[in-house]
This record gives C-alpha cells, sequence and structure tokens, in this order.
C-alpha cells in the first residue's frame, strides 16, 4: 500500500461543555454564563440522548464527539446531572444528554424548553438487557415530545449489539420495533416517523447511525447528494463519502448504495491520514497556538481570529490544501481531498479511471467551489436569522 500525503489539518469542535442544574426548576437551567433563551445560540439543531442509566448514552458521546477510544468508556462514570454541549462544526448544533433517572415528565420541567425546538430525539436501549422497561420510556417520550412539537426527529439506537449474534440482533430490532409501533398505534400516533438502528461504540455502526441522523437535519442535502452525483459521474468515481473529519460522521454520500465495507475502509483512511500528519506534520503545541488564541477564540491558519458562530464555510489554508492518496491490494485507489476546515471528500475508484487525474483534480475544484456556495448562503440566511431575534429581543426590552 502506496500513500501520497499533504499537509492536513483537523479543527477540533468547541470543547465547551455545559451542566444543566438537575433541580426539576426550568428556569434554574444555565449553560454557564449562556442562559437557554440566548436569541444568538437557541437556533441551533438539538439532539437530545435519553434513554435508562448505563444504557451507553456517554459512552456513545464520547466516542463519536471526543474520539475517546471504545475501551477507555468501561471507566466513565455514570450520568448524573443534564450536560449540554455545543459542537462547532459543518453545522453547529447542541447535543444534550440526559441522566436515565431523572424524571423529565416532572409537571416542574418545561416540556417546550426540551422538545420544542428543531432537532432529533435520540433514545438509546440497551440490547443486552430487559427492555421492557425502556419500552415504556420509550413510549412515553415519544407522546410527550411529539404533542409538544410534530416536527422533531425521532431516532431509536439498539446499542450494545457487538455480543449478539447477527440472528438475535436481527429479532431483537424487530421486536422492538413492533412493540413501538403498536403501541404508538394504539394511542392514536401510528404516523409517528421512527428509526431505528442497531450499534455499538466497538464498530463503525455507531458512525453510521449518527450520520443518518444528521443528515437528517441537513436542509441542502439533495444539493450535496446531486453534487456528489455530478462528480463520481463525470470522474470514473465508483463511490464518495463528504465526511465532517472531527467526529467521522458522512452528510452526504452519492446516490450509489451505501456498502458497509466500503463506508467503513473510507472512514478508517481518516484515522490514518490523522495519525501520519501528528507524525509528520506540525507538532500539537504550535497547532493548537494557530487554532486557539489566548482567550480560546478559534483562529485561522493565518493567525486571524475567526468568529466560529454560523460560520459554515469558512476554509483555512491547510485544510484546503489536503490530499492523499493510497492504493489497495485490489487495484483500487482510495483518495481523500479536503474541502474545508470541517469537511473532507473520501472516495473510492479504480486506478485505471485514476489515470484522468487532471479531470478528476479538474472536477474537485468545482464540486469544492459549489460547497463553498452552497454554504455560504447557509451562512447568510444564519446571519439574518441572528439579527433578526436580536432585533425581536431588543424590541421587547424597550416595550417592557
Amino acid at each position: 500500500m502506496s500513500t501520497l500525503s499533504r499537509d492536513i489539518t483537523i479543527m477540533p469542535h468547541s470543547d465547551e461543555e455545559y451542566s444543566l442544574h438537575a433541580s426539576p426548576l426550568i428556569n434554574d437551567i444555565e449553560n454557564g454564563d449562556e442562559m437557554l433563551d440566548d436569541p444568538v445560540h437557541d437556533n441551533r439543531p438539538r439532539l437530545l440522548i435519553m434513554g435508562l442509566r448505563r444504557s451507553g448514552k456517554s459512552s456513545i458521546q464520547k466516542v463519536v464527539f471526543h474520539k475517546m477510544p471504545a475501551n477507555e468508556t468501561l471507566f466513565l462514570e455514570s450520568t448524573n446531572k443534564v450536560v449540554k454541549e455545543n459542537i462547532t462544526s459543518f453545522i453547529d448544533f447542541q447535543v444534550w444528554d440526559f441522566p436515565g433517572q431523572i424524571d423529565y415528565f416532572d409537571p416542574s420541567y418545561d416540556s417546550n424548553v426540551i422538545f420544542g425546538e428543531y432537532g432529533a430525539l435520540i433514545f438509546v436501549i440497551d440490547a443486552q438487557d430487559d427492555y421492557s422497561e425502556a419500552l415504556i420510556r420509550l413510549h412515553q417520550t415519544v407522546t410527550r415530545a411529539y404533542n409538544v412539537n410534530n416536527d422533531l426527529i425521532f431516532e431509536v439506537f439498539i446499542h450494545k449489539v457487538d455480543a449478539l449474534s447477527d440472528e438475535y440482533k436481527i429479532d431483537t430490532q424487530r421486536e422492538i420495533q413492533q412493540r413501538t409501533t403498536d403501541e404508538l398505534a394504539d394511542f392514536g400516533l401510528e404516523n409517528v416517523p421512527i428509526s431505528f438502528y442497531l450499534t455499538s461504540i466497538y464498530d463503525h455502526s455507531i458512525f453510521e447511525a449518527f450520520s443518518k441522523v444528521i443528515q437528517k437535519l441537513i436542509p441542502q442535502l439533495p444539493t450535496l447528494e446531486n453534487l456528489l452525483n455530478i462528480l463520481c459521474a463525470n470522474s470514473g468515481i465508483e463511490k464518495a463519502f463528504l465526511f465532517d473529519v472531527n467526529s467521522k460522521i458522512y452528510i452526504a454520500t452519492d446516490s450509489s448504495p451505501v456498502d458497509m465495507q466500503s463506508y467503513e475502509i473510507c472512514s478508517d483512511m481518516i484515522d490514518v491520514i490523522i495519525d501520519i500528519s501528528e507524525i509528520y506534520g506540525r507538532t500539537n503545541n504550535s497547532y493548537r497556538e494557530e487554532v486557539y488564541n489566548e482567550d480560546h477564540s478559534q483562529a485561522n491558519t493565518n493567525g486571524t481570529t475567526n468568529n466560529t458562530n454560523g460560520n459554515y464555510g469558512a476554509i483555512t489554508e491547510t485544510a484546503n490544501d489536503a490530499e492523499s492518496l493510497i492504493k489497495l491490494s485490489n487495484e483500487m485507489i482510495l483518495c481523500l481531498r479536503g474541502v474545508n476546515r470541517f469537511l473532507a471528500l473520501v472516495c473510492l475508484l479504480r486506478s485505471d479511471n485514476f489515470e484522468m487525474h487532471g479531470l478528476i483534480d479538474y472536477n474537485f475544484q468545482c464540486f469544492k467551489q459549489a460547497i463553498s456556495d452552497v454554504f455560504e448562503l447557509k451562512r447568510r440566511g444564519t446571519e439574518r436569522l441572528r439579527h433578526e431575534r436580536m432585533r425581536l429581543v431588543n424590541d421587547e426590552n424597550v416595550g417592557g
């Protein structure tokens, strides 16, 4: 296996982690210095991670968003308070981790605050344990959340399936799905769309599941898929994924069916390139000094401060030039190209087709410019929304 790589930079997500007071009084919920009704930040999509105690919620979050090795999650303490984290990436969103022992159905909780915003509710079920109680809680959660916000996306992670046989996995998923749909139908909620995924932190299934969830939160998904289809058709590419480098979640792929083996090898390539760049690239200290100023605000690679709030399409020089090739033993070629500081295109193509590398390079530059244009439109829309919300808040303060 031969490799050709240039510099690649990995922009970390925001490391700010906020704890919500365990008090059932929703007015006491704070995010450090930032209140929940902050007009600048409350338009971010939310991922609400719920489930019973010890179902694996915190482990999922640590593995996907913090790159924690799966075996180290064994030493995580049980979450005893609601934890909120802002993720800064190609799209800014929030992750709310709810401990299983908190009764968020208590009347003193405001369901509109919890479920009222746009986003997805992920309910985690431990497949290795008796899930009867989990199904009761799932039914209660979906019923309450849907009555508050029928635009909420509902996802069920049937988790810890790595120790189960393939046949038992399928039977478990079928039973959970059937019992859930039957119970919801009894309450007249048979039209509530719920997706079910078999997941484990010890393989790629958890990243695949999160990819499907995040894609539902991206309004530009049809445009991104169409751009990938055009690129593949005109460049002889067999399969292409647009990855968020930090989390290894793919936000879009072309219309050809996703083969898990292809996804896994493309996902693993990101780890390979990161490991190589850490050895032969810049030192971690110099990188951190470049990325973060003394006040912990994010900076571009040229050292200038960059406000990342809603900054979906910003490009840093080094990430913009990231490139790597890996030739596989089956004569297929893995190709990675940096799109911007958050995204990378990873694709599979035959070595015969790669002889047209000049055409592929040109098509990729067109693709990268199109991606930049798409997220620039999103950034402008976000800025308009921000200013409008600020204006409304100021008008309310003046009127009060």
